[in-house]
């Protein structure tokens, strides 16, 4: 048996910076295998001092004008007054926001601009994100390979109505929606990686990790007839009394990971593992529309402002456009957009090869050759498991998962709830505001006023919640902030109140507590402020 404990107990930054770094480094003498896809970000003067996260080959960019880049500054500018809802903060997606329903369909609704011509589009993707995929040889050769080994059979399975998973809730509850993810340290005399030859080009340190060299990236819990299962995913909770003001007390669960039944071998030495809870799906389409530049602008590697807040861009490879991009999407932003954040889910959790990952074997390592050589799906009219027309149709499912309108915006305590979150700092991390790209072929997600409550950046969240488990740029206690739109209506759609990466926080006062490192002045404030702001504080978070 492995077992991870979490403990008890800063990226793309200024262009000034930026520019000095690049100036630096690429004047050094690298092998040409590291230094090609660095050169690909000077290939102008200004090109240098602009990082490569900066480029976004996934979007049809329209630039903005100097008079729409005022409007912005003005519209996204800080609230200082909390009598009143600001202008449009009840349609937090802007004119994708859909009127909230009463029941668990909340987040499965299209955007609400979606064109009437793409509905048959989003509905074939909701097919397609729901399938259950069988096992190969099967007559049924639009849904076979599953597999040899997975987490779960559709992506519904772990997105629960679209919204968020759980951790399991005794010895008798599958861990379908959950699971571990897993690496080891590289060794110093392996080469690197194209993306970790660039972060080394701009002064990253973060330490080097490898996959699992048996059990791979991440622990599946499931394998087809004839292929054991790597591993069972067991949890147990250690209570943990906090004193609040006003004599309240609240209780914390500190969660301890094992990963039993091993089904191939014990893990390698030094492996790290990190438990991920399926996030809720709304509004990925906006986020992804965010222009990098204004994601950039709020980074603060080296605390240069003195606030204590110092987040981070994460910067990963995409394997679909070979080069650099800006991390938005996972729990520590890694992956760079939606399509190879879906192709990555549908390899890793299902096993379904696609022009993006065309391994049919998905997360199967060289040592585990029965389920290399075992039957696959590939090979037919489709070419991967699911072809890039399914791959497309899944992503504009995805992109086009709608954001409820917000409720009881006006209401007082509502209102005294979102003055506590600015005055204690809230904000610092999740950014109310952006306005994403003006788009030419993406009219849901163009030019829209949005409130995802994110700066999607990487913050220092304490040894509370550190997995201590690096991940591209993250180290093992970086997460990305999480988007907060939505999040009031997670018992509603999935019948529970457990939130933050694991899922160990039972309701989001809970969620608040666990706040360390960078937030811990935050949390604190929490701890101390009279029991109605609290109160509050937690109504408004009801409210998003």
């Amino acid at each position: 048996m492995a077992s991870f404990r979490p403990s008890r107990q800063t990226t793309a930054s200024n262009f000034e910076w930026q520019a000095r770094l690049w100036a630096c480094r690429l004047s050094k003498a690298y092998p040409m295998r590291f230094l090609i896809p660095m050169l690909t970000v000077a290939a102008a003067s200004m090109a240098a001092a602009a990082p490569q996260a900066l480029e976004e080959p996934h979007l049809k960019v329209i630039p903005r004008t100097a008079e729409e880049a005022a409007r912005i500054a003005k519209v996204t500018a800080p609230a200082t007054e909390f009598d009143k809802p600001e202008p449009f903060e009840t349609n937090p997606a802007g004119a994708a926001t859909v009127s909230p329903r009463g029941n668990a369909d909340a987040f499965s609704l299209p955007s609400g601009n979606i064109p009437f011509e793409r509905e048959l589009d989003f509905k074939v993707g909701n097919g397609l994100f729901k399938k259950l995929w069988v096992s190969s040889p099967s007559s049924t050769l639009a849904s076979d390979g599953l597999g040899p080994l997975f987490n779960a059979r559709s992506c519904q399975r772990c997105h629960l109505k679209d919204g968020r998973g759980h951790p399991p809730e005794g010895p008798e509850d599958d861990a379908v929606s959950m699971f571990l993810r897993i690496s080891v340290p590289t060794p110093p005399e392996e080469a690197m990686s194209e993306i970790e030859a660039f972060l080394l080009s701009v002064g990253d340190s973060t330490p080097r990790t490898r996959p699992d060299p048996v059990y791979g990236g991440q622990l599946q819990d499931f394998g087809v007839a004839g292929h054991p299962a790597e591993y069972r995913l067991g949890v147990s909770y250690e209570e943990v009394e906090v004193a609040l003001s006003e004599g309240e007390t609240a209780s914390l669960r500190r969660p301890t990971y094992s990963a039993e039944d091993l089904g191939y071998g014990p893990l390698a030495d030094g492996a790290m593992l990190s438990p991920r809870v399926a996030p809720q799906m709304i509004g990925l389409g906006l986020l992804e529309a965010i222009p990098a530049a204004d994601i950039l602008a709020l980074a603060d590697p080296e605390d240069a402002d003195g606030d204590g807040i110092s987040g981070r861009a994460q910067i990963v490879w995409s394997f679909e456009y070979a080069r650099p991009m800006l991390g938005r999407f996972g729990w520590k932003s890694g992956a760079p957009t939606i399509r190879e954040q879906s192709a990555s889910a549908f390899a890793g959790d299902i096993g379904i090869s696609s022009p993006i990952f065309d391994a049919a074997w998905g997360d199967c390592t060289t040592e585990q050759t029965a389920c290399r050589d075992a039957p696959h799906g590939d090979g037919d009219t489709r070419g991967t498991e699911i072809d890039a027309e399914g791959l497309d149709l899944v992503t504009f499912y995805s992109r086009n998962l709608a954001v409820p309108a917000r409720r009881d915006v006006g209401a007082p305590e509502v209102l005294r709830g979102k003055a506590v979150f600015h005055e204690v700092g809230c904000t610092s991390c999740h950014q109310p505001k952006f306005v994403t790209e003006r788009l030419e072929d993406q009219p849901e997600q163009s030019f829209q006023l949005i409130w995802p409550m994110t700066d999607l950046l990487l913050h220092d969240m304490g040894e509370g919640l550190a997995d201590d488990r690096p991940e591209g740029r993250a180290n093992g206690r970086e997460w990305r902030t999480a988007p907060l739109w939505g999040i009031g209506l997670t018992e509603q759609v999935n019948g529970h109140t457990q939130f933050l990466h694991d899922g160990r926080a039972r309701s989001l006062l809970e969620a608040v507590l666990w706040h360390g490192g960078e937030a811990q002045p935050a949390r604190d404030a929490v701890v101390a402020m009279p029991k109605a702001d609290r109160d509050a504080l937690i109504r408004y978070l009801e409210s998003l």
